[in-house]
This record gives structure tokens, sequence and C-alpha cells, in this order.
């Protein structure tokens, strides 16, 4: 009798707490989601379990992840899988919780198979979940547990500011603050040389064996990428430090942060193709490399560039330029060196596409659309890469299923994974030990994908301070309804919708958006709204 009334109370109290969710103006049931993560289970070799197994992941991800529905149901698919992929990342350590990049151990990984290179893409995505706690104690793991967060190019203050616009805690960003310093300071000492500019190996890059990283003295190069993070890193002090109240640091970084910005563009800009280029490294010469490569858009990441340079983005689209079926390519397909190779190094960056380098550009993209006036791109291709994206994350197995899969590198013409294909019949023809094991590269987190939907598909554009601004990127006429419910900010939650008809949510046609249910923006169409939080 007692253990029945234990459960009624219990059902009574679910019941309860789903009327308060109502209360709050939640559209979106988690119910409607859970065949999604149940049919990733069903179809998955769990081979690598961490914190989270895939027993528990529904029960994760309904309490953690902001609801997502769209009239494109693979792209719906795309954005819950990406979160169930994510979710095997979390890992528990000595040193608290840590994001994995690869399942399996791997041998060039540093403490806890942890690896530097995405930990920006792992903040970014990471921030929109409910619970703080995990990228808290990651970013603290990084500077404070003999982590090597130097091992990689990184642009992890950014990240960490960046995941701060949607939980802000200034008494965490500040303690922070004396780790951060240290870190750029000590990438100034390895990186920062003569010339200006900081300098990287294209494998210390995240891109073995690209195009231009093979022009430079023991494959160095003075590239947009650390460059660009750099710059991001030190705009990110400047607010720290202001928050911190130290008037010398912010101003100190203030004035770094405008020298790499003039370097980039006065060096790395080339003029006559239009694009921003690495400039091989040993030379003699800071000649620049005459190969367009797609981590050229990475100065937008940060808004580096001015507005003339925007004409780089006819690029994306040119199908001798970046453009192909399956993502971008990492090299300009006109470019002699362009090349899709099945033989030595499984991970070359001279012409697949790459989650990694395609996260970076789609972010860049939703800058550009968001911060510049200009005509060499508009939201309908920010709307064809992203498609362009979810489409490639899938795999066909031997008996013709296609399911969703994210792994290391792609062929841009067919969708085949180049480094899976390779790695599985590598050694004696199967996988092996050494390269990481079976499945490396199965469910790989070296990239973004949640983040390109939340911020900037559907346009919540995090910021410090008490605005909230909202700019969806979905091109008119696209969709009849969308609505992104349960988005965790600033200690509130938010839902933003579309709904064409106003049938759909019965809460009135067009733009609608929500503040812990409360509607506080509207807007007849798609279209930036603005409000205080």
């Amino acid at each position: 009798m007692q253990k029945r009334l234990t459960v009624c109370f219990l059902l009574l109290g679910c019941q309860f707490l789903s009327g308060m969710a109502w209360a709050q103006g939640f559209i979106l049931k988690p119910g409607t989601f859970k065949p999604y993560v149940t049919a990733f289970n069903s179809a998955d070799e769990e081979l690598y379990k961490q914190l989270i197994p895939n027993a528990k992941a529904w029960d994760f991800l309904s309490q953690n992840i902001p609801l997502f529905e769209c009239p494109d149901k693979q792209l719906e698919q795309t954005y819950y899988f990406r979160w169930w992929t994510y979710r095997k990342h979390l890992k528990q350590t000595p040193a608290g919780y840590i994001i994995t990049e690869f399942l399996p151990d791997v041998s060039w990984a540093g403490k806890y198979n942890s690896i530097n290179c995405p930990a920006g893409h792992h903040f970014y995505e990471g921030r929109w979940l409910r619970d703080d706690r995990y990228l808290k104690e990651y970013a603290r793991f990084w500077f404070r547990s003999g982590a090597s967060p130097r091992s990689y190019s990184s642009w992890v203050t950014d990240a960490i500011s960046s995941f701060a616009k949607v939980h802000p805690d200034t008494t965490f960003l500040t303690d922070l603050l004396p780790d951060l310093l240290t870190d750029f300071t000590e990438w100034e000492k390895m990186r920062l040389d003569s010339t200006g500019l900081f300098w990287q190996t294209d494998n210390r890059d995240g891109m073995e064996i690209s195009v231009a990283g093979q022009l430079g003295q023991k494959n160095q190069g003075y590239r947009a990428t650390i460059n660009s993070y750099m710059f991001g890193n030190a705009q990110a002090l400047v607010t720290i430090a202001r928050m911190a109240g130290n008037k010398t640091v912010a101003e100190e970084y203030t004035k770094k942060a405008a020298i790499i910005r003039q370097q980039i563009l006065s060096k790395l800009w080339d003029d006559k193709a239009k694009f921003f280029k690495v400039i091989p490294r040993g030379t003699g010469t800071l000649a620049r490399a005459d190969v367009r490569e797609l981590h050229g858009f990475t100065p937008w990441y940060f808004s580096i560039p001015d507005e003339k340079q925007a004409i780089a983005w006819a690029q994306l689209t040119d199908e001798s330029g970046f453009w192909a079926p399956y993502g971008p390519t990492t090299t300009e397909q006109r470019h002699p060196g362009f090349q899709l190779s099945y033989k030595g190094h499984e991970c070359q960056w001279n012409g697949p596409s790459w989650p990694f380098a395609t996260a970076i550009t789609l972010t860049s993209l939703a800058n550009l659309l968001n911060d510049y006036k200009q005509n060499a791109v508009d939201k309908r291709d920010y709307w064809k890469l992203l498609i362009t994206y979810s489409r490639s994350q899938q795999r066909i197995l031997p008996d013709g299923d296609r399911v969703p899969w994210i792994d290391e590198n792609l062929n841009p013409y067919t969708g085949d994974w180049i480094s899976r294909t390779r790695l599985s019949t590598i050694e004696a023809g199967s996988w092996s030990e050494k390269k990481g094991g079976r499945e490396r590269g199965k469910d790989y987190n070296h990239s973004s994908f949640c983040d390109h939907i939340i911020a900037g598909l559907i346009g919540v554009r995090p910021q410090h301070g008490n605005q909230l601004v909202i700019n969806p990127l979905l091109p008119d006429n696209t969709w009849d309804y969308f609505c992104l419910d349960r988005v965790p900010y600033h200690g509130k939650t938010l839902t933003i919708l579309y709904d064409k008809t106003g049938t759909k949510y019965g809460k009135g046609i067009g733009l609608r958006v929500f503040v812990n249910g409360i509607e506080k923006a509207s807007s007849a169409s798609l279209q930036r709204v603005t409000i205080t939080i």
C-alpha cells in the first residue's frame, strides 16, 4: 500500500511539474523527439562508454538541450543526432568534467585523452546545455590540472567568454583571468616572431598536409587561423579584464588586438586573389602562398575584416572554388594541389571536406550576415551551406540503410568518410590499434552543429549585458513554421517560434519571442528583434 501511494505521489508530482512547464509557456513536448534518440541507440554499436551511456542518453538530453522543430525532418534529425553524440563525449575525471574529441584513447592526446584542438567548438556547442557545470569544470581543467592547452592552435579564451554570454558568471570569468593571461603570454613566447605575426605548423593547426603548409620550412606558416584565434582571445581578455575592473589589462589587450588585426589585414590579405592566405615561414620572404584554402574565412569568425573584404565569400559558392555536393572543400578545386587521396595519411586537408572547417565557415558566415553590409552572399547561401552540412552527416551501411554519422573527413563529391574507409583496412585488412583502434572517428567531436541552428539559423545572438538579439537567417518563404524551445539564456528560458498562419502553435502569425513563457517581441516577418532581458 505504501509503495502504491509513493508511486501515485510521484506521478502527481510529475504531472505537477509538467503543468508548471506548460504554465511557463513551453511549446514543444520532449517526448515528441524521444524516438530520434531511441533510433540512434538502436542503430549504434556502443563501443566506448563514458559519463552518460546510451541507456541514459534521453534522460540527460531531455533535461539539458533546447528542443527544435521544423518541417525539414532530416535537419531536425541531425540536430538531435549531434546532441546525442556530444553527450557521448562528456567524461568525468579526477580533475573534473571534460569534453573529449575521440571516444577511444589515442596516443597523441593529452591528460585523460583530452585534445585542445576542438575545444573552441566544444564551448560554442555546449554553451546551450542547461547545466553549466560541465563547461565550467572543462574550462578550469585546461589551465589548472596539468593539461596541454597549447598543443594545438586554439580560440579557447574567446570560447569561454562566449559560453558566459549564455550563462553569465562574472566571478567564474574573473577567477580564470590570471590563467587566461598566462596562456596568451605563453602563446606569444611560442608563436609570435619579429614579423608581428603568429605562426603555426599545419599539423598543430589541426590541418595535416595542407597545400600551403607544405610550402613552409617544417610545414610552418603565418596563418589566418592562429592569428584570428589570438585576436579573438585578446578581445575576450579585454572584456573579462573590464569585468574585473582591471583597466590596465583591458587597455593593454585592446592594443594587442588592434595590432593583430592590422597584421592580418595588411599581410595575410591578398588583394589580387581577394582572399586571406598563408605566408609560408622560413622561405626568406613574406610572399603569400598561391592557394586559397577554406580556413581563409576564419577572420570573420571574430568579425575582423573590413566590409570591402566580403568579396572573398564569392569563393564559397563557386564550384571551382569551395562548393561541392557534400560540403565545402578545404582547398579551392581549381588549384593543382587540390586532391582527394586514399593513399598516405588518412587525414589530409588538401581537398577533403572537414566538419571542423565547415563549422568555422558557418559561424563566420553568420557573423558576416549579422555584422556587415555586403552583397557577396545572403541568407540563401547560409541556408544552402547548413543543409549541405547536415546532409553530409550520414553513412550508407553495407545493407543499404542510411544512418546519421559524424566522422573525420569526407569525400566532398561522394560523401564517403575517407578516414574511416582508410582506417578500416589499414592493418592486415582491419583497424590499427596504433591509429586509435576500431571506429576511431565514429561520433567524432571535432566540430559543432547545434550552435549553427541556434545562433545562426534561428538567430539567438548571445552577448554580455542585458540585451537579447534574435536575427533569423532562414530565407523568406522557406518554412511555414519552426520552434526553438527551452533555450537557457541568462538564467531564463527562451522560446523562439515562427508560424506563417498562426495555426501551428496557436500563438499568432509570424515570429514570436518568449522569455519564461511571456511574449516579449513579435514580428509578422522574419527579421531582427531586440529586447531587454
